[in-house]
């Protein structure tokens, strides 16, 4: 009998404030920002469990404090197969590192496809662990971030990433 809830949350205290985290039965779902400094609320069918997202809780605090630079969470974002395809390859970005928007495009053999893999980038549904913030403009320029290009900018010092 499995006596996990189908979606469970839980709030991570972080100095962008608190993250709601969103693990389904097959791994973690969603990472949400606060949005303008309150934090999100959660759906009424999920059930708070900060005890089945202790592993979450520790990589995401680790991750602020500079103790970790690689994840080892289960992922299930849903998403298109395309919006997947842009989600894997961005995992692969190294920490401390950035690369264009088209950089992205010829990884996934779809060079001409930068305005779309705009698209995907801005619906990942994990923020930090599938590292969107480290998507830049060819002209090295800070564009586009869901929660806002103050976090994406936190989030690129806290790598190294002077911007």
């Amino acid at each position: 009998m499995n006596l996990r809830p189908s979606t469970a949350y839980c709030y991570i205290p972080t100095p962008l404030g608190d993250i709601l985290a969103v693990q389904g039965e097959k791994g973690l779902e969603q990472l949400l920002f606060p949005l303008n400094g309150i934090k999100i609320s959660p759906e009424h069918s999920w059930i708070e469990d900060s005890i089945y997202l202790k592993q979450t809780s520790d990589e995401i605090m680790a991750y602020f404090n500079k103790e970790l630079t690689t994840f080892s969470i289960t992922l299930a974002p849903k998403g298109t197969p395309f919006q997947q395809r842009v989600w894997s390859t961005l995992i692969m970005i190294p920490i401390g590192t950035t690369v264009s928007y088209k950089y992205v495009a010829e990884s996934i053999n779809n060079p001409k496809a930068c305005r779309a893999v705009g698209g995907a980038i801005g619906k990942n549904p994990i923020p930090i662990i599938i590292p969107c913030h480290r998507v830049i403009g060819t002209d090295g320029s800070l564009t586009g971030f869901a929660s806002g290009l103050d976090i994406k900018r936190y989030l690129l010092n806290l790598e190294g990433v002077a911007c």
